[in-house]
């Protein structure tokens, strides 16, 4: 069974989904079960992608995360508990977002590496 806020993705094409309304069943996409992607929250090579949270801010890392066509943060997720909200990044950007509300959590997405969550 699903649950809320979980991320999949699909091993063939790259699909990434996120539950919004949990349910049975299995999350299929290209012919096989979607993999669930487990939030990681240290990182303790290189402490480059652990979302860190400072005020109504979310940055990548307390060493900032590289952002090159083949290496970046894709999104940047936060919440406070009520409200959520995601900004979306491209290379070249820095990576870290604003948000209007306090944060009590984050969640960022590295196109190699995968999900992480702050600590």
């Amino acid at each position: 069974m699903t649950e809320h806020r979980q991320i999949y993705k699909c091993e063939v094409c790259g699909n990434i989904i996120e539950v919004l309304h949990p349910a049975g069943g299995t999350l299929v996409c290209c012919n096989q079960n979607m993999k669930l992607l487990e939030e990681n929250s240290s990182d303790a090579a290189t402490e480059k992608h652990v979302p860190v949270i400072v005020e109504n801010k979310v940055k990548v890392g307390s060493v900032e995360h590289p952002m090159e066509e083949s290496h970046y943060i894709e999104w940047i997720e936060a919440t406070d508990g009520k409200n959520i909200s995601k900004v979306f990044l491209k290379p070249g950007e820095k990576p870290e977002a604003e948000f209007s509300f306090d944060i009590t959590s984050a969640r960022a997405y590295c196109n190699l590496h995968g999900l992480w969550k702050s600590e």
